[in-house]
């Protein structure tokens, strides 16, 4: 059955239908994907799914310690194992740094490992077993350092320093609006609780994989399973000293990203093996290596203090959120900032004191996943509105019909609200539902 390009059935709150014009011929029709055959065939070609003539097979040597100094670097002896045909380390890199927010990452750590999922070398073999028993071969020689996994320890003065000398604290910002402590003076009650979320892999089905070649005009190109190819053309560019114009990076069919592909990993690496041999390389991550070295979602610590009236009127809130980056930046500059200013969730409070801090430890590094930081506050906002519901024996959906953001509010960064329909929304979401019921 086909529906009418002029009328399409789509209803909205309050019944209003959608209707598609000359512009939005797409509105509410039933669009065939063009991979959609090729997919459900298991014809469609995946980075792992790719080979090329004379091939070779990179491998990963990772970190054995969380917080560590590199003395010494040997790969003789992995380079004298049979089919292994070159091996890289941190130094082979022009410019050993990439990151989004800031260049705090190295491809392959040279001078400190910050975390067990560290790379610290590389080989390229003819079969990828070769090259995971000459992983076996390579010697480095650590001096451990203390480590720190608590976010707040890392913040006190005394904490090790994953980046030293600098502080662990990296990224922080702070709301304020109206006067939160007189606000708490005139509540009748304050309530105060504690929230927590755990780090989160993406799991992606298909995991990390990357082929690199060079052609005769020396020119790279990298097919990868990467999620932001323009990003990854830059930073692969920057760590190898190449101009953009030479590095061309392929984006493959992706297996699941979710915000964990937002980043290189391995392709420079690749790109560096394939440079030495004259030979495409190929890397694939482990299922083991997807959870020690890939990031994640970012474990938050969230405060909550608020004021209320006896009739549920939210007078103050005063928050407080602590991110463990891990042990690199990532995209924790951009979540914090995300997280902040949603972390007072869609009320209309006109006292509100709300800070946020980015910290190092010595896990892996926490970094893009859907959401953005608004995931773990929202969990924190709405817990605590249950709970201020039960403190007043209320309802929980009036309480939040009481405080919800309207036409008009004003947002704790002074953003003018518009199209507000928070309140509609649950009134016709509980109807539906059957709240009263």
């Amino acid at each position: 059955m086909t529906e009418s390009t002029s009328s399409v059935g789509r209803t909205g709150l309050g019944g209003q239908r959608f209707r598609s014009g000359p512009n939005t011929s797409v509105v509410g029709h039933n669009i065939p994907r063009l991979d959609t055959l090729s997919q459900v065939t298991g014809e469609l070609k995946y980075a792992g799914d790719l080979s090329f003539p004379g091939m070779l097979h990179a491998r990963i040597l990772r970190s054995r310690h969380p917080h560590a100094r590199i003395i010494h670097i040997d790969t003789r002896e992995a380079e004298a194992v049979p089919g292994v045909l070159a091996t890289v380390t941190g130094k082979d890199f022009l410019r050993n740094a990439f990151g989004p927010s800031f260049p705090d990452q190295p491809v392959l750590a040279v001078d400190k490992v910050r975390h067990m999922g560290d790379g610290v070398a590389a080989v390229a073999a003819v079969d990828p077993q070769i090259a995971v028993e000459a992983l076996d071969k390579i010697k480095v020689e650590y001096e451990p350092l203390p480590e720190v996994f608590d976010p707040f320890e890392a913040m006190e003065k005394t904490a090790p320093k994953v980046h030293e000398p600098k502080s662990n604290i990296y990224s922080q910002y702070r709301i304020q609006k109206g006067d939160v402590e007189k606000a708490f003076a005139e509540s009748d009650h304050v309530i105060e609780e504690r929230y927590a979320s755990s780090m989160v892999d993406h799991l992606p089905v298909e995991t990390h994989a990357c082929i690199a070649a060079w052609d005769a005009r020396n020119r790279l190109t990298v097919w990868s399973s990467l999620g932001r190819i323009t990003l990854g053309r830059s930073d692969i560019a920057g760590v190898l000293g190449l101009p953009l114009n030479r590095v061309r990076v392929v984006s493959t069919q992706v297996g699941g990203n979710f915000g964990g592909k937002n980043e290189i990993t391995v392709e420079p690496v690749v790109a560096v093996l394939a440079r030495k041999t004259g030979r495409p390389v190929k890397s694939f991550y482990t299922r083991e290596e997807e959870f020690t070295s890939t990031t994640k979602r970012h474990p938050f610590v969230m405060d909550y203090r608020t004021g209320v009236r006896n009739d549920g009127r939210i007078l103050a809130r005063w928050i407080r959120l602590v991110a463990d980056g891990g042990a690199y930046c990532s995209w924790s500059e951009t979540t914090l900032g995300k997280a902040i200013v949603l972390s007072a969730g869609p009320y209309d409070i006109q006292n509100l004191h709300a800070e946020a801090y980015a910290v190092y430890t010595n896990k892996a590094p926490a970094g893009a996943m859907r959401g953005f930081g608004a995931p773990q506050v929202c969990f924190a906002y709405e817990s605590h509105m249950d709970r201020i519901a039960h403190e007043l024996s209320m309802d929980p959906l009036q309480i939040r019909l009481l405080n919800s953001y309207h036409e008009g509010s004003v947002s704790p960064t002074g953003q003018i609200l518009y199209s507000v329909a928070v309140k509609e929304t649950l009134t016709a979401a509980s109807a539906r539902f059957g709240w009263k019921e």
